[in-house]
């Protein structure tokens, strides 16, 4: 059976902390592929001291499409496959053998699992799949920022998903992100029909309180025809509700998070919304009510839209709050020892728990 040739490429501005294992997981590949856009630190010298083909050229003004296409073009025609990764991100050993596996001579592009954050234990936080393994021909990027590789050739493309490759995330915390709203509202600006972006950038407008650009802004999503997305328009209600929230229209607030209930009430993160919502405005009961919803549902959606306090020990925070503040001391200490459970080293949570058991008697 003749061996795929496969190819990693990516870009990197100053992620010299990185190269090391970042070149240590993608060297199952046949060769690495880096589109440097001006580094200053030893990113360059250290991806080259690894084997890694470099190339150094800056992207003015600068757009996360063009960059990738930019690097994308230094992977040599004779590709069967292509991956494109980011310098923060790390393989589970392995993954070359079962890609070639997976990726057959009709695959065009490869779906996997992506696991966006991770906590200290390596326990997947957000995860979901994730669409950047490609043949060599018709595919480009596009959008200025949170770009997507977009199929450009005339037959029909040939998805495959699979949970047999896994890549891990590991972002810097201290890298700036400051020029997202900036090309996020010029990806808008050429494209005002494309749902997504408009979903990111009413998100955006959310992240600098920016509350009424996002309020209009996540109207205009929610009235796209391409909106289709349940997941994502329960997302867009719920930044709504919180925007309202900050603004002090509280009935506002609710009843977009009712919409949110109503568009997805196969997710938690509505309830979980409500719930939290409730527990500012002392409604113990809808608290309650809100949380054991919530808690019915246990499928966790493989979606990057999931908040995470959905899915840790913020339901059962809730409820021992409600509970203790309604006098059910027993219920209180119940759900406490399952939030302790679940995040032991919270001193709040411990304290609580004491607080709690004097209560009850212990």
């Amino acid at each position: 059976m003749k061996k795929k040739k496969i190819y990693v490429y990516a870009i990197s501005k100053n992620e010299e902390k990185f190269v090391d294992r970042w070149v240590n997981s993608m060297q199952e590949a046949d060769a690495i592929y880096v589109l440097d856009t001006g580094s200053s630190d030893q990113t360059v010298q250290k991806l080259k001291d690894r084997g890694v083909h470099v190339h150094v050229e800056e992207i003015s003004p600068w757009r996360f499409d063009v960059a990738r296409n930019r690097s994308l073009e230094f992977v040599p025609m004779d590709a069967d496959i292509c991956v494109c990764t980011d310098l923060d991100e790390v393989f589970v050993t392995g993954w070359r053998d079962k890609l070639e596996e997976i990726f057959d001579q009709d695959t065009t592009r490869l779906a996997y699992n992506y696991n966006w954050k991770l906590d200290e234990k390596e326990t997947p936080l957000v995860n979901f799949y994730i669409e950047k393994i490609h043949t060599r021909k018709n595919y480009q990027w596009t959008h200025p920022v949170h770009e997507i590789l977009t199929y450009t050739g005339t037959k029909q493309e040939k998805k495959k998903t699979t949970n047999e490759i896994t890549l891990n995330h590991y972002p810097d915390p201290t890298k700036s992100r400051g020029d997202y709203l900036s090309l996020l509202e010029l990806s808008v600006k050429e494209d005002s029909e494309d749902d997504r972006n408009m979903h990111y950038l009413g998100r955006e407008y959310m992240y600098y309180h920016e509350w009424e650009k996002a309020i209009k802004t996540l109207h205009k999503h929610l009235k796209l025809k391409k909106a289709t997305w349940k997941d994502e328009r329960c997302a867009s209600m719920r930044f709504m509700a919180r925007c309202y929230q900050e603004l002090g229209f509280l009935e506002e607030a609710k009843m977009w998070l009712q919409k949110a209930i109503q568009e997805a009430p196969y997710l938690r993160d509505p309830y979980i919304e409500r719930a939290i919502l409730a527990y500012h405005l002392n409604e113990w009961e809808e608290m309650i009510t809100y949380t054991l919803q919530a808690l019915k549902i246990k499928t966790h959606q493989k979606t990057y839209i999931n908040e995470i306090f959905s899915w840790n020990e913020t339901p059962y925070d809730l409820l021992t709050i409600a509970y203790y503040q309604l006098g059910e001391y027993d219920l209180s200490e119940f759900y406490c020892k399952k939030a302790v459970l679940m995040n032991p080293n919270d001193k709040r949570l411990q304290n609580n728990l004491v607080e709690i058991q004097k209560k009850v008697g212990h």
